[in-house]
């Protein structure tokens, strides 16, 4: 969701024209969501058959290795946060006032509920290094011009998924779409971005929506309020003890 999803940062585009390998695509892709600071200001809305939640929250990226995302809404939920340092992921609770540090067995599970996995959310493994790119060619998503490509995780990848398909927009090297299947090779997951937008000189993709394969009425859409990039961000914002000091 990739992505999930903290950010997305966008590179200069290429002319669609140009030859380019699936790492180079996927490079330039991942680049674009990882590059940089940024802060976001985001809304979460999980719809049911029965019932729709939605969940404000604030959140700090910097390059690979650092993400901050605290809940600000609604107010049962407000102050949870969520830490990643390097490979190491932190949940603060504040309603029991209690750390906890995930272990890779949580990655698959739901975040929050949602139909976000704290693996999506947090994005601890990397497309680059962890999976085996094969471009597929051009196919239209809508109105844009999108690379097609397959990734297979490496046999000693510590990832969620078996497989990976990912329509990536050749203008601007947004992730458009993807689908994400199970080691079986049954699709369970197909995330769509839309609403594109300029937010500080840059095009993103302001809603990013997750539907399940085999849940009817099931979807999770997250979308961007304000998005602000490189900012001047202190490596001491994220800090187990700063997480729990959040205003």
């Amino acid at each position: 969701m990739k992505y999930l999803i903290f950010t997305l940062f966008l590179l200069p585009a290429l002319a669609i024209g140009q030859d380019l390998t699936a790492e180079e695509i996927i490079r330039r892709s991942e680049e674009n969501m990882r590059g940089g600071s940024s802060y976001a200001e985001m809304k979460m809305t999980i719809v049911r058959p029965t019932w729709t939640r939605e969940t404000q929250m604030r959140s700090w990226a910097k390059d690979q290795d650092y993400a901050l995302i605290l809940v600000t809404a609604p107010a049962r939920d407000k102050g949870i946060a969520y830490l990643k340092r390097h490979n190491d992921i932190w949940n603060w609770q504040p309603r029991i006032e209690r750390t906890i540090k995930l272990p890779p067995s949580m990655m698959s599970q739901s975040w929050m509920g949602s139909d976000f996995t704290n693996d999506d959310l947090v994005r601890e493994s990397s497309i680059t290094d962890d999976y085996e790119q094969t471009l597929l060619g051009m196919e239209k998503v809508g109105d844009m011009d999108c690379y097609k490509l397959e990734l297979i995780p490496h046999e000693d990848a510590a990832v969620v998924w078996g497989k990976l398909i990912m329509w990536i927009s050749a203008e601007h090297f947004m992730q458009v779409k993807t689908e994400f299947y199970d080691e079986d090779g049954f699709l369970i997951n197909t995330m769509t971005a839309s609403d594109f937008r300029v937010f500080d000189g840059r095009h993103i993709p302001a809603r990013m929506t997750i539907v399940p394969e085999d849940k009817p009425g099931h979807q999770t859409i997250v979308e961007y309020i304000s998005l602000d990039f490189n900012r001047e961000i202190p490596d001491d914002i994220f800090t187990i003890q700063n997480m729990k000091n959040l205003p």
